[in-house]
């Protein structure tokens, strides 16, 4: 299933995401490697399946098979990082954010693709997991490797747009 197909499944009171979805795929300040890569790691992150292989299957024509694998690689190690992260840096005793993490990351320096791009896809995942410390940590390494400030709310629209989506979805699965 297309994005389009998904789309259209969208109940009537999505309609702003219905308009969204579309829209947000759309960027005068990314690549289209970025715009995919972001979905594609954006619906990774939010854990709906249909959803998922919707964008999945709009992803592959639009990624190389080296920029699906650094996306899901993304998502994947966002997935660890923005839980132990946000931990360190919530947690009242300041003392866990000063030791060693102790976690494998080797994909963040060698990611298979242009790593302000692999960077962008972590940031949007860090958005939707809610880690303030990668989120400031991510927005500094774009910025400095050239992407715009429009740019990073591109990316931000896209994960946004894409977690907004799966929650629909889901609530539609769990009242039918």
């Amino acid at each position: 299933m297309s994005i389009e197909a998904l789309r259209g499944t969208l109940p009537d009171y999505a309609k702003d995401l219905k308009l969204n979805i579309s829209n947000v795929l759309q960027s005068d300040n990314l690549t289209a490697q970025q715009i995919w890569g972001t979905a594609l790691a954006s619906a990774l992150a939010s854990r709906n399946a249909a959803l998922t292989r919707a964008v999945a299957a709009d992803a592959d024509a639009q990624l190389s098979p080296e920029a699906q694998k650094a996306a899901r690689a993304a998502a994947a190690i966002m997935g660890m990082n923005n839980i132990y992260y946000r931990f360190s840096h919530l947690v009242s005793d300041k003392e866990y954010a000063g030791m060693p993490a102790k976690l494998r990351m080797t994909v963040i320096g060698r990611p298979g693709v242009d790593h302000a791009d692999f960077e962008l896809w972590s940031l949007a995942v860090s958005a939707i997991n809610g880690c303030g410390m990668c989120m400031d940590s991510h927005e500094k390494v774009v910025r400095d490797k050239g992407i715009s400030r429009e740019g990073v709310q591109d990316a931000i629209r896209i994960a946004s747009v894409i977690h907004a989506v799966a929650a629909v979805l889901d609530g539609m699965d769990a009242l039918a």
